[in-house]
């Protein structure tokens, strides 16, 4: 089968396409057949910072071509989708059964992995505010492949008010497409209407003046890997708050959350509520565009490479 390596860190230029065997499926295992993957922005960082090369994993969608020991509730030619942490960047992918769900009739490998694991952490990040009927969201990376369906999801939420936040003011007409109210670039002084809570894609520089652009007792998710730091006044002065949010720990520790939020995204794709948007999709061998798409930050939603 193919499968896209790298050797030593660097830009998209590092990532090769290479021959390697059918992985065998372990206990609790399914080998997938791999028809989409969803390129992340951590996964592109980690092939620019990691010290060591690591399996490219993410999200994928496919059918089961085997099973290993003791999986039960699978069969051969399901359609599944989830997360891998080993290779997933591959014509073939080992899924735990944990991580794995049906995709449903009538969606589409491409629309499972701009759905699920993306509309994941914009659900779980959403849930993690505890937003209030009425109330204005601010949304950072709005354009992005988490971030186009945070701005849906706030909405249908009852949010009173969304604002996106952008690197770019080309991006505008995207966001406003997928419902908000008011778009900024984040080298604007000004980021619009201060916001009840903040749902944070970005990090690193841009977390302070996030902070900084809520209301009065604002809350702010943090579910980037970026980083940053919040200055503690910043917090003080208005009675805000910040709260990491990590898929990981939602899918380990509370598995029966997960599958609801789950079914509930897939209720909202099937009525039409919840539109995944995909930037454009790559062909494996041409893993290394897909990536600089998504590093220059020069997505309209979900980047995927389809083996």
């Amino acid at each position: 089968m193919r499968r896209v390596r790298y050797d030593h860190s660097g830009g998209p230029e590092v990532l090769r396409l290479e021959e390697a065997p059918v992985p065998s499926p372990g206990p609790g295992e399914l080998l997938v057949r791999v028809a989409a993957v969803g390129v992340t922005l951590p996964v592109v960082r980690k092939v620019r910072e990691a010290r060591e090369p690591i399996p490219l994993g993410g999200e994928v969608a496919g059918e089961v071509a085997g099973l290993g020991p003791q999986v039960t509730g699978f069969a051969v030619g399901d359609r599944v989708t989830g997360l891998v942490f080993g290779h997933g960047y591959a014509d073939y992918a080992l899924l735990a059964t944990a991580m794995a769900s049906p995709v449903p009739d009538g969606a589409s490998a491409v629309d499972a992995v701009a759905l699920v694991r993306s509309g994941l952490v914009a659900y779980g990040a959403l849930r993690a505010a505890r937003p209030e009927p009425g109330e204005t969201a601010l949304v950072t990376a709005a354009a992005s492949g988490v971030g186009h369906l945070a701005v849906q999801l706030a909405r249908l939420q009852g949010a009173g008010r969304v604002v996106g936040a952008v690197s770019d003011p080309a991006k505008a007409d995207f966001v406003r497409g997928v419902g908000a109210d008011e778009v900024v670039t984040y080298d604007a002084g000004d980021w619009g209407t201060p916001a009840d809570y903040c749902l944070d894609a970005v990090g690193g520089d841009l977390l302070g003046p996030a902070v900084r652009s809520l209301a009065p007792h604002g809350r702010l998710v943090a579910y980037s890997s970026g980083g940053g730091t919040v200055e503690a006044y910043d917090l003080l002065v208005g009675a805000k708050s910040v709260t990491g949010f990590q898929m990981r720990l939602i899918a380990q520790d509370w598995p029966e959350l997960y599958e609801a939020w789950r079914v509930e995204l897939w209720r909202l794709f099937a009525a039409g509520a919840l539109r995944p948007a995909v930037h454009a999709e790559f062909a494996l061998e041409d893993a290394a565009r897909a990536h600089q798409a998504v590093e220059s930050r020069a997505n309209l939603g979900k980047v995927v490479l389809t083996p």
